[in-house]
């Protein structure tokens, strides 16, 4: 498996998941928020207005796991779940997408929160398909990790895939696709996928999600 021929770019204005969006059209946006409660198909974030929704059709192994109490007020809904895998090294998320060679920003968030209470933060691999995207290093319960790329589908869904690699049990709290238009962020040879380098939002005054 050899590893995607990344190039990096910058996010100002903190492309199309940081603002708030009430009454945007947030059509073709796509919020899984991984591991949320069995009753529960949907909900929309009072901060930034952004349609979740469970990930149980996505997925179909893993466990639904919650943070600890004290991590919850420093972070959105999304955030207060996940879903661990304990079982096989390799599972992967299958997300629909709106056509093959569609141009989308993926989002993974991570927040380990202590929810085996083991304050044990994993470290382990994010792969789009058969693709390395990056590894994962949880350094603490308390900080979430976000990953971040711009990739182009050859069929007409994505799978997104953690691998253990023997440093703790995989998990994540939140997976984000949103669309872009194809001249955005253009790449030097075709199926090239583009990592995130850095994110500043220029113009607020407050921080978000």
């Amino acid at each position: 498996m050899l590893p995607l021929a990344f190039e990096h770019f910058f996010l100002a204005l903190l492309a199309s998941f940081a603002f708030i969006c009430d009454g945007q059209d947030q059509t073709r946006f796509i919020s899984i928020d991984c591991g949320l409660e069995p009753d529960v198909t949907s909900y929309t974030e009072k901060i930034t207005g952004l349609n979740f929704t469970s990930d149980q059709t996505f997925v179909d192994t893993g466990e639904r796991k919650i943070i600890l109490e004290k991590y919850k007020h420093k972070y959105q809904r999304q955030y207060s779940s996940l879903r661990s895998f304990p079982q096989g090294n390799r599972n992967c998320y299958k997300v629909k997408v709106a056509a093959a060679g569609a141009k989308y920003l993926i989002r993974a968030g991570f927040l380990y929160g202590d929810y085996d209470e083991q304050d044990m933060p994993p470290t382990f691999d994010l792969f789009v398909g058969n693709d390395l995207w990056d590894s994962v290093k949880i350094a603490d319960s308390s900080y979430s990790v976000e990953k971040e790329i711009i990739h182009i589908p050859p069929q007409s869904h994505v799978l997104v895939c953690l691998v253990n690699t023997g440093h703790g049990i995989p998990f994540i709290s939140t997976l984000e696709f949103r669309p872009l238009d194809n001249s955005t962020y253009p790449t030097q040879t075709a199926g090239e996928s583009l990592a995130s380098a850095g994110r500043w939002d220029v113009g607020s005054s407050k921080g978000y999600r």
